[in-house]
């Protein structure tokens, strides 16, 4: 069973298990999308133009991603005069995978397949074997579940921290000890050196004294 549906202003052409790119819809990856617009159903031989549309039938989708189209150059030039203008242009597109075609309610034709919601994004990466790529654009998924033990482990850390910070503490006290005992023992062995020179100079004057008092006596 097909079917030709209009979405966005422009018309398709679908059957269970497509995949469909359609002007931009709203909607999270992996919502549900449903086409009451059918214009035409087909089955087998057996076919129904809708005027304009077919009573009671409908399209099912699943939403896989919307993302920016093929980029389109618009350049413009009007000749002799230097004038030149080149722009872009990526047209917002939605990804979806036909699911079912219900031509009435008693009559419905299903998809047996599961719908895979990877990005064209990640599959590009994966057949250029660009892994880094595929992993960060798959990353905003896993990211919210990672967080969660980050928070229940910082606590913990913090504890042990002021354990490992004590140990310096205590060892510091008898270095410091150290340091003091090095720095007296030179102190010490320094003071007789200054004693010996200070009494050498006294020895030598007293004689100096004594010959004017002997000359007198003569």
């Amino acid at each position: 069973m097909y079917a030709v549906i209009k979405t966005g202003g422009k018309q398709y052409r679908v059957q269970p298990g497509d995949l469909l790119v359609v002007e931009k819809l709203d909607g999270e990856p992996g919502a549900k999308v449903a086409f009451g617009d059918v214009l035409m159903l087909g089955d087998g031989e057996a076919i129904t133009v809708g005027a304009p549309l077919v009573s009671g039938a409908s399209v099912a989708a699943t939403l896989i991603e919307t993302r920016k189209g093929e980029k389109v150059k618009i350049f413009k030039k009007i000749r002799r005069q230097g004038y030149r203008r080149t722009r872009g242009h990526r047209q917002p597109e939605s990804v979806l995978r036909v699911t079912s075609i219900a031509a009435s309610k008693s009559k419905t034709e299903k998809w047996d397949g599961t719908v895979d919601l990877t990005t064209k994004a990640v599959l590009d990466a994966r057949a250029r074997n660009l892994k880094s790529v595929a992993e960060a654009a798959a990353a905003p998924v896993a990211a919210p579940k990672a967080k969660a033990p980050a928070k229940t482990a910082a606590p913990k850390a913090k504890a042990e921290a002021p354990k490992a910070k004590a140990a310096p503490k205590a060892e510091a006290a008898p270095a410091a000890e150290k340091t003091e005992a090095k720095a007296a023992a030179p102190k010490k062995a320094a003071a007789p050196k200054a004693e010996a020179k200070s009494e050498t100079p006294k020895a030598k004057a007293a004689p100096k004294k004594a010959a004017p008092k002997a000359k007198d006596a003569e």
